[in-house]
């Protein structure tokens, strides 16, 4: 566990309830997905919130965050009300995105979350417009870009870091590199998976690999490589590594995964290791966790109840939102 010295006991116990509210959102996510409240397709984030939470936590609330359809715990972290994500993912015209969206397409302008993307590395030349943007406007803002390691492969991965080198942007690249794309393997997917962060370097852009289940090795990693980007340095790429407790969505029951392989991770879960270290430091109680899993559980088992309660959008809304103005 990275040193969390500079951070108060309160920013340490934030960080876990944090980290907690996305677990229990995918939690209850998936037992409304068995229900049959929730359609689609659904990508679950369990076991990467440390990334979420620690990369976030070094932005300002002006900074873009774009990322790909594994998107529920951005946009919490980003401080998308969990109501309104909730309502999302089950149709609902209180969503975040009106109910036309779902899980993947998950949207708040207000607090520059601009989305969810379903079309994998669809969201690398948007991240990369969004800091071209920012860097002619001068306003000092950034943009977070979060990718998993399956986009490496794609070409929009490529042309994006070489456009963000060659014209300074201020954007940061965020690998999570899970270890699997879909079924597959990094090892079988990608010739240079042992260091996929050196890809960046190429394009002369630094770049630096963190473990992703450490939410306070991710906020100083994440920290050093924003000053950098801000300062006007250019863009930045960190690959954090990772394990996703789920499959690649609930349709998949990760059967061509080893339960050694699993055990071994979840013995690492980031809030398991992180609770206990507060514990152990005198930072907070056990009996003050258990009290804020408490508070969790009941701001998404409302959150549920609110998306339950609210109605489908009208069939005008389908030609509502069509083109931008309108």
């Amino acid at each position: 566990m990275a040193s969390g010295d500079k951070l108060d006991g309160a920013q340490l116990i934030d960080f876990y309830r944090r980290m907690l509210l996305i677990r229990v959102f995918e939690e209850r996510s998936a037992e409304q997905y068995m229900l049959g409240r929730i359609r689609g397709f659904l990508h679950l984030y369990n076991g990467e919130e440390a990334i979420a939470v620690g990369a976030i936590s070094s932005l300002q609330p002006t900074d873009y965050v774009v990322t790909h359809y594994r998107d529920h715990g951005h946009a919490l972290a980003k401080g998308m009300d969990p109501n309104a994500a909730m309502a999302e993912l089950f149709g609902k015209a209180t969503g975040c995105s009106k109910g036309k969206g779902g899980s993947m397409h998950l949207f708040d302008l207000e607090k520059r979350f601009m989305g969810g993307h379903a079309i994998v590395g669809g969201q690398l030349p948007l991240s990369t417009g969004f800091a071209l943007a920012s860097k002619l406007r001068g306003d000092g803002d950034i943009a977070l870009c979060f990718l998993g390691d399956g986009a490496i492969n794609e070409g929009e991965f490529h042309e994006s870091l070489n456009l963000a080198s060659l014209w300074k942007l201020p954007v940061l690249f965020f690998v999570e590199n899970n270890l699997y794309g879909m079924g597959a393997t990094v090892e079988q997917m990608l010739a240079f998976h042992d260091e996929i962060y050196k890809f960046a370097n190429g394009y002369k852009i630094p770049s630096v690999r963190i473990d992703g289940m450490d939410v306070l090795e991710v906020l100083e990693a994440t920290q050093k490589a924003v000053a950098h980007v801000r300062g006007g340095n250019g863009p930045f790429l960190i690959e954090a590594m990772a394990y996703r407790f789920r499959g690649h969505s609930m349709a998949d029951p990760a059967e061509y995964r080893a339960r050694s392989e699993e055990e071994r991770w979840r013995m690492r879960d980031p809030i398991t290791t992180f609770g206990a270290s507060l514990v152990e430091d005198g930072t907070a109680t056990q009996d003050e966790l258990d009290e804020i899993r408490t508070e969790v559980e009941e701001i998404i088992d409302a959150a549920v109840q609110f998306a339950e309660d609210s109605p489908f959008p009208e069939p005008e809304a389908l030609y509502e939102d069509v083109y931008g103005g309108m």
